[in-house]
């Protein structure tokens, strides 16, 4: 299946997407070289599992000029084989989308599109993987659109926290973050408004572990208005609490859950590193509220996401530089469980 794009972005600064090479990236211990992305460079997109695969959906890749695209490209990663190909794409192109998995379908609940400037769309889809297709949902409640929210799962729920409405790429450009907080029911179609979140955040790590949903670190407001704060959100009580904040403050995180682990990878934001990217990796013990350092990324970037099966996590696509540097790089790490 051919892939779409529509929508370019001529304020990023231009790339060529970059392949990871073994020899620089050292690969080893926890981590593993995966067969990269084969439709390209991606960043910004969406990732879960499904049925034992991986889903990367949507994002910006680079165009023939060096400007970034929007896309509406749907890739399956199989682990088993080590390889790629495509899905049904999405309706429309997004950007930061609000991906989910649950009860065997991906839904994508909103997300960030446009020319100049990215903004936000309420769009809302469903795929279904046995029919390889894509339905249109009732759009998210007016006021409440954005993409690059904090997602979560418990039963037929999704969560979402936070997020951002605009985003223009460039220097001193507009980024809007919300702390809206809202949940999903995939059964009954219903939205339902719940206690923002402490600050706003977007390009923030989210997962549910138990009967809580952590927000963990994220930015406001700008790439260089990073986070180290974790919030939890009681699903049953709706009462926020803070909890230990990251050892790293930073923003454009992939996060994923291990057991009842957090693992942090990478961001943006990073004043020390003429790249602007963070190369650590950090594990968040809920039932402990305690964080550990972990060996840094082989190849650290900003701008994924991340899912685990069976213990493992995946991590496709990300920019290697600030902004849009979109990489075609894909990697496993398996942590060490003590």
């Amino acid at each position: 299946m051919p892939a779409t794009a529509t929508l370019a972005h001529p304020g990023h600064p231009p790339t060529t997407g970059v392949t990871a090479n073994p020899e620089i990236a050292h690969y080893g211990g926890s981590w593993e070289q995966l067969a990269s992305i084969a439709g390209g460079p991606r960043q910004e997109h969406g990732v879960a599992a499904l049925n034992g695969e991986v889903y990367v959906v949507g994002g910006i890749r680079p165009d023939d000029s060096g400007s970034m695209t929007t896309v509406t490209d749907v890739e399956v990663y199989h682990p088993a084989r080590d390889t790629w190909e495509h899905a049904a794409p999405l309706p429309v192109a997004m950007n930061h989308p609000n991906l989910a998995a649950i009860g065997g379908r991906l839904y994508v609940l909103g997300g960030l599109s446009g020319g100049a400037s990215w903004e936000a769309l309420g769009d809302s889809f469903v795929y279904d993987p046995a029919a390889d297709r894509w339905r249109e949902l009732p759009p998210m409640p007016e006021g409440t659109e954005r993409g690059s929210s904090a997602i979560g799962v418990r039963g037929s729920t999704v969560y979402l926290a936070g997020g951002m409405r605009t985003l223009t790429p460039g220097p001193g450009g507009l980024q809007d973050t919300v702390d809206l907080v809202q949940s999903y029911d995939v059964v009954t179609g219903r939205w339902r408004t719940l206690p923002s979140l402490p600050e706003a955040r977007d390009h923030v790590g989210g997962a549910v572990v138990g009967k809580m949903l952590y927000v963990v670190g994220g930015r406001d407001r700008g790439q260089v208005n990073v986070r180290d704060s974790v919030y939890a959100l009681n699903l049953i009580t709706h009462r926020w609490s803070a909890r230990a904040p990251m050892p790293t403050a930073r923003g454009g995180i992939a996060t994923a859950v291990v057991g009842d682990t957090i693992y942090a990878f990478g961001g943006e934001g990073n004043p020390d590193d003429s790249t602007s990217i963070f190369d650590q990796v950090e594990a968040y013990d809920t039932s402990r509220n305690r964080w550990t350092a972990l060996a840094p990324m082989p190849v650290p970037r900003h701008g994924t996401a991340a899912t685990s099966i069976g213990g493992t996590v995946y991590i496709p696509g990300g920019g290697d530089h600030g902004g849009g540097s979109p990489m075609d790089v894909n990697d496993a790490f398996r942590p060490r469980l003590r």
